[in-house]
């Protein structure tokens, strides 16, 4: 992906993502944005060890990312 995809990646999740999670004292950090369309993300806080992690990676994050990111098709947790 292109530096523009990368920066609106970013912008998406600070603006749309990382405020819901930090009311549920979570967050999330980017880890990396790779050519193929893969985003990795890693939960931080209260979501790291959550036994709905993996869930709201699907549903809430990947979702949004792929509604409002050309390019992105998939979101990946890393450890």
């Amino acid at each position: 992906m292109d530096d523009l995809s990368r920066d609106l990646v970013r912008k998406v999740l600070d603006e749309q993502i990382r405020p819901n999670l930090q009311m549920d004292g979570g967050d999330v950090e980017l880890v990396g944005v790779r050519d193929d369309g893969v985003v990795q993300l890693r939960l931080t806080g209260a979501c790291s060890g959550c036994p709905f992690s993996a869930m709201t990676l699907a549903v809430g994050v990947e979702r949004v990312l792929k509604e409002k990111v050309p390019g992105v098709l998939r979101v990946e947790p890393v450890p």
